[in-house]
């Protein structure tokens, strides 16, 4: 549903615009469109739509709260009886706007309001693709994970934590890597001791 504009009201004051509202919906109602200037056409639409909007309720608080507005008992019996119902299946949308130029004279843009009458199609259900399974990489165990009340310290503290998990990292490699020189250079001093016998 179009939004209510703000501003300038038309017609000079709000009572007046109220009841011009009033009966441009009231017209709508029992001719089906319309032929108006633009911007009483985008002012009258919400207004419209939210009268047939009470009128597919039907109950008689809507039909008391409609007949404030809509005054012609006529179109009012129209209203709940014919076009509330034959728009049960759509959520919204009940008129179109439509430009049809500007008017000879004063060159103000024109447009035609109608009721939609096409019956709503269901929407066609797309078949879900089935999704690639995506591979699952092994998670690292956290370790000394620290609960953090400020969100703006935890990219720092993240950081922190992953610089000595590489030190760890680098120490265990740096220790390994002694480990095996060490027997390299064991396995050599029995080689050369083996040669002198």
């Amino acid at each position: 549903m179009p939004k209510p504009t703000k501003g300038p009201r038309m017609g000079g004051s709000p009572a007046h615009q109220r009841l011009m509202m009033a009966n441009l919906a009231t017209q709508l109602f029992e001719h089906g469109k319309i032929t108006t200037t633009l911007a009483r056409a985008k002012r009258v639409q919400p207004l419209a739509d939210h009268l047939i909007t009470k009128a597919k309720r039907g109950d008689l608080h809507a039909i008391r709260t409609v007949a404030k507005t809509i005054t012609d008992k006529g179109v009012l019996d129209r209203l709940f009886k014919t076009i509330g119902p034959s728009m049960k299946n759509r959520e919204g949308g009940y008129t179109r706007v439509t430009k049809i130029g500007n008017r000879q004279g004063d060159a103000a843009p024109m447009a035609v309001i109608e009721l939609v009458t096409e019956e709503v199609s269901p929407k066609k259900v797309a078949p879900k693709k089935a999704a690639a399974p995506a591979k699952a990489e092994p998670k690292k165990p956290v370790e000394d994970v620290k609960d953090v009340d400020d969100d703006t310290d935890a990219p720092a503290e993240m950081d922190e934590a992953e610089d000595a998990e590489d030190a760890e990292d680098a120490a265990e490699a740096a220790e390994e890597a002694a480990d095996e020189a060490k027997t390299e250079s064991e396995e050599a001093a029995e080689a050369d001791e083996e040669a002198k016998d």
